[in-house]
């Protein structure tokens, strides 16, 4: 037996105009007794047109996609756009009040969470709402994420491999038309729990992004992020208007495992090849330092393959197992 979801919208999901409320979740704690998790959604409609679902914030350190999409959700009025937007800016809106990866309240990572639970905990009441009552009314999907504290990356929007080729064909279309300044075709390690999974295997078009990173943003990252969803909304055929695209895209692929690094060390972490440069097999990546004595050698890390270098560790410290580099392909165009 399925269990209705405890989470209730405080407007309509399906009535013209533009409205802002909340996905009200019933929380009792010890602060608040019949309290309740608040998560800002913003719906807008007018007439019959095609759904796009817009989320940010799925782990709660991650500013790009909050910042893009509460400022979408001021200013766009029904008037300019053909069908429907919803509009999440903060999905795991705990992690994000947070400023966390995950949760506070149950340490719930949403992104692994996925389709979660009704009678769950917070996290899973979450997952299973967004995927029980927005991705099937949702044709085209955006999660946008970034690196959060921990991680930095080019900003690239992406999509994965997928057995329908029609549909990976419409998904790399969509990714596209987001026209961020690379590409990629993205390979997850673990792809059990995730958004992008399930949002994938109900038959949507769905494109993810990772825009930056550091726990921060910056003005062109946004600027990326703001442009990019413009493109999305135009691409779908919500928001009428001539697609932005830069001036150079790069098509980057991870075609398998080897393009990760991962620590086997803990300690200082002094990168030695910045964003976006390429590099080749066996050049120095990093070197990290044990910070419990002086006077030991560096470990170097250097990259397994050729590639560009698309995502880095973050912190100026490491520990053993962290993702130190990820190294993509750069397709020819």
């Amino acid at each position: 037996m399925t269990h209705a979801s405890p989470i209730t919208p405080t407007i309509p999901l399906d009535t013209d105009g533009v409205f802002h409320g909340f996905l009200k979740l019933p929380y009792s704690r010890d602060d608040s007794a019949w309290g309740a998790v608040m998560i800002p959604i913003t719906v807008i409609k007018n007439g019959e047109g095609p759904t796009a679902l817009l989320t940010g914030g799925n782990h709660g350190d991650e500013y790009e996609g909050p910042v893009s999409l509460f400022k979408l959700a001021s200013s766009l009025a029904a008037t300019e756009i053909t069908g429907r937007i919803i509009i999440l800016p903060a999905m795991n809106y705990p992690a994000f009040q947070n400023a966390s990866r995950t949760s506070p309240i149950d340490k719930g990572n949403l992104n692994r969470t996925f389709p979660g639970r009704p009678n769950g905990t917070v996290t899973e009441k979450i997952a299973d709402y967004v995927f029980r009552y927005l991705v099937p009314e949702a044709d085209f999907v955006l999660d946008m994420h970034s690196g959060g504290k921990t991680l930095d990356f080019v900003p690239f929007a992406a999509v994965h491999v997928l057995p329908d080729k029609k549909q990976e064909a419409a998904c790399v279309a969509a990714m596209q038309a987001f026209g961020a300044p690379y590409s990629m075709m993205m390979l997850e390690l673990d792809s059990v729990g995730m958004f992008d999974t399930v949002v994938e295997e109900a038959g949507k078009t769905f494109v993810t992004t990772e825009l930056g990173g550091g726990g921060a943003t910056t003005a062109e990252r946004v600027a990326i992020a703001d442009r990019g969803v413009r493109n999305f909304l135009i691409h779908a055929g919500i928001v009428s208007g001539e697609i932005d695209l830069p001036e150079k895209s790069v098509m980057l692929d991870m075609p398998d495992g080897s393009c990760f690094v991962a620590s086997e060390n803990t300690g200082l972490f002094e990168p030695c090849i910045d964003l976006g440069e390429t590099v080749k097999k066996g050049e120095v990546l990093a070197r990290i330092y044990d910070t419990e004595r002086t006077g030991v050698p560096a470990t170097v890390y250097t990259a397994p393959r050729d590639g560009i270098l698309s995502c880095r560790h973050y912190p100026g410290q490491i520990k053993m197992g962290d993702c130190l580099a990820v190294i993509a392909d750069m397709v020819p165009a």
